[in-house]
């Protein structure tokens, strides 16, 4: 199945069990909320986890555009990416865990055609107050799933709310039959976390539990079609190939440079195109930051004459052609003009280039020898603004 067929069974499925399908929304959340960006499908939900009735009842499947910083530095690798799509389910006070983990393990293997023999299940091994989660281990010991107990499969939305023990799917990806488990291998790449939120943390740290236990589950897209598609990485899935197939042409960029300008690339026009703008905080520094790495990923991996920092000849994020641009909009559900998000890319290319040729000139006259201590990092960033990134890059003779 290719991305939109894969979206289509997914929410197939639910609905024929009596979900209602809820619309994507905005990466942002609403006013008041702490949270820079919406980074699961269960966020805009947040007020009917902890009781509020919701309009379309209490059995909702859906698809949620999501963005996470927290695995920055791991973007290049098979799985990890920034701006992603999270396939979701919620029962509010309906049924239970386990019929949750019985209907995954049957959409996963019937309708997506994933073999049991490569997939491992983890449960909450007990922590203080609360024990071990029984139920999901002896449904999967039922569905014959090798299982793990972690004390880590514990999820909450915060250091107060609803929360609960978590059970996660995980699918082998290695060459071979499986070896390992999920916390000690990492060729076994966690596919699909289904909740049962029981609990809600009080300010005092205590548990009380929830009038009406909720299960949320959340499933990534690109990764699901890693695993069905039977591919090396999300890169090498259908949903990636439009930027795979233009950006080596354009730019000639090695395989990891090739991955992170994709996904910061692609989230950058998601991001603009749900209506943020670069700045120096909050939201719109996200943004300057994916596309500045974007930038140093441009002008520092690619072969040729890349005029690093800015040159007449440097590469340029101007070369984005605009079907790739709209195309990436549509995909989230968003209308992305290409002269908008051209626009705003190039505006911060020409800030960027600015910020390099200061930095050189600084490093030039501070640190000619190029070897920096951590406390000189910490001065670059505090005293000239330039990120430890920029400057590691500066400061290597190869590359400057």
């Amino acid at each position: 199945m290719d991305a939109t067929e894969t979206i289509s069974t997914f929410t197939d499925f639910f609905v024929s069990r009596g979900h209602r399908l809820l619309a994507g929304r905005t990466l942002l959340p609403q006013p008041g909320d702490p949270v820079l960006f919406t980074s699961a499908g269960m966020h805009p939900l947040t007020p009917f986890l902890a009781g509020a009735p919701h309009p379309l009842g209490r059995r909702l499947t859906g698809v949620q555009r999501c963005l996470r910083t927290t695995d920055l530095e791991e973007v290049g690798d098979q799985s990890h990416l920034t701006v992603f799509q999270m396939l979701g389910s919620w029962s509010l006070g309906d049924y239970d865990g386990p019929q949750s983990l019985r209907w995954g393990m049957e959409l996963i293997c019937d309708h997506f055609g994933l073999n049991p023999e490569l997939l491992h299940a983890t449960v909450f091994d007990g922590n203080g107050p609360v024990g071990p989660d029984a139920e999901a281990l002896q449904t999967w010991e039922d569905l014959g799933l090798p299982v793990e107990l972690l004390k880590d499969n514990w999820w909450s939305n915060g250091p107060t709310g609803p929360c609960g023990p978590d059970s996660e799917i995980f699918a082998w990806t290695g060459d071979g039959p499986p070896s390992g488990r999920p916390s000690t291998d990492p060729r076994w790449v966690e596919l699909w976390n289904h909740v049962t939120m029981r609990y809600l943390r009080e300010p005092d740290g205590s548990l009380s539990p929830l009038p009406r236990p909720v299960v949320d589950t959340g499933m990534g897209l690109e990764r699901l079609l890693m695993v069905a598609q039977q591919v090396g990485s999300v890169f090498e899935t259908d949903l990636f190939a439009p930027w795979i197939a233009v950006l080596p042409g354009l730019w000639q960029p090695g395989e990891r440079s090739l991955r992170i300008l994709t996904d910061h690339l692609r989230s950058s026009v998601v991001v603009i195109a749900d209506g943020v703008r670069p700045s120096s905080t909050g939201r719109g520094y996200v943004l300057r930051r994916l596309v500045r790495r974007s930038l140093t990923a441009l002008w520092s991996g690619c072969d040729g004459p890349a005029g690093w920092g800015g040159g007449e000849d440097s590469l340029t994020l101007g070369d984005l052609p605009s079907d790739l641009i709209a195309d990436t909009g549509e995909r989230f559900g968003l209308a992305a003009d290409p002269a908008v998000v051209r626009g705003v890319l190039l505006s911060e290319e020409r800030k960027f280039a600015g910020l390099v040729r200061r930095g050189r000139s600084v490093l030039a006259r501070l640190y000619p020898s190029g070897r920096l201590t951590e406390d000189d990092y910490e001065f670059l960033r505090d005293t000239h603004g330039l990120p430890r990134e920029l400057v590691a890059e500066l400061a290597n003779p190869q590359r400057s």
